[in-house]
């Protein structure tokens, strides 16, 4: 909430990133963003510690890592491709475990891949339309996916560069390019023509065919902590920042990347972008 009014302070009312204080001329004026006085700062740290010291646990978003990746990918071949059809209330409490079926699994893993690999929020990547997607090369070593997000938190005035991802044959459960060939099969079934969110709004197994129907965050936030308890997961720790922070962990501890490359690939640094794997 504070860094939200930050924001606005500084960039909607043009009092910048200064700490707030009085003017050193004009009595009972003050200069600067009012959010990041001292005073506001002891304050933030104090309601850390009362509420640590009441019992409440500060955690952080926790990082998805490689092994719960591969749980998910795993969890998803294993789920029954069938119809369900349409579902009373009362079948979906006795059997909470059939919340959803292939076709939603596979597009929610999708959703999780996106988010790590190109390093953003679950909210951006809900945004990213099929106008967006591009499937490159003919033969197999050179197929990929090219993939241009209009909006990230980020860079908000455009601006954003394309991501280039290719197979990662070492890694399947980490494979963007695969989920999305597979996700594509099954919305071309559902849908005539491709076009708007790639990510829908959803039924037990089935997508919406409008267009513009594309999935909120609340729903995905709910899917997301339904898989996670499918896998025996506690979904308690993990927030938006997870898929972001798992992938950072990821090409540094498995793919050994350099710290410069991580922050090129995420546009965090000028220079031309490396191509993933």
């Amino acid at each position: 909430m504070r860094a939200a009014v930050s924001h606005k302070f500084g960039h909607d009312h043009k009092l910048g990133t200064q700490p707030w204080s009085e003017h050193p001329k004009i009595a009972g004026k003050s200069i600067r963003n009012l959010s990041l006085s001292v005073t506001v700062s002891q304050y933030m740290v104090s309601l850390c510690q009362r509420k640590v010291w009441s019992g409440e646990a500060i955690t952080s978003a926790q990082a998805i890592d490689e092994v719960t990746m591969k749980h998910l990918w795993d969890f998803v071949w294993a789920t029954p491709c069938k119809e369900y059809g349409p579902t009373s209330r009362k079948r979906k409490a006795e059997n909470s475990a059939e919340w959803a079926g292939f076709v939603i699994h596979s597009m929610l893993l999708l959703l999780y891949l996106v988010s790590m690999i190109c390093l953003l929020h679950y909210d951006e990547a809900l945004q990213i339309t099929w106008g967006d997607i591009t499937f490159q090369g003919f033969r197999p070593a050179d197929f990929c996916v090219r993939l241009e997000v209009s909006f990230r938190k980020t860079h908000q005035y455009r601006g954003i560069a394309p991501f280039y991802v290719y197979a990662d044959e070492q890694h399947p459960w980490m494979c963007l390019v695969q989920t999305f060939a597979v996700w594509w099969m099954l919305a071309r079934e559902k849908c005539e023509n491709l076009d708007g969110f790639v990510f829908k709004k959803i039924g037990i197994d089935s997508i919406s065919v409008n267009p513009t129907d594309g999935m909120t965050s609340d729903a995905f936030l709910e899917c997301f902590c339904n898989n996670l308890l499918d896998i025996g997961v506690d979904p308690h720790p993990y927030g938006t920042h997870s898929f972001r922070r798992g992938e950072c962990q990821f090409l540094y501890k498995v793919c050994r990347w350099y710290f410069r490359n991580i922050c090129d690939w995420e546009g965090w640094e000028q220079g031309p972008l490396p191509c993933l794997w």
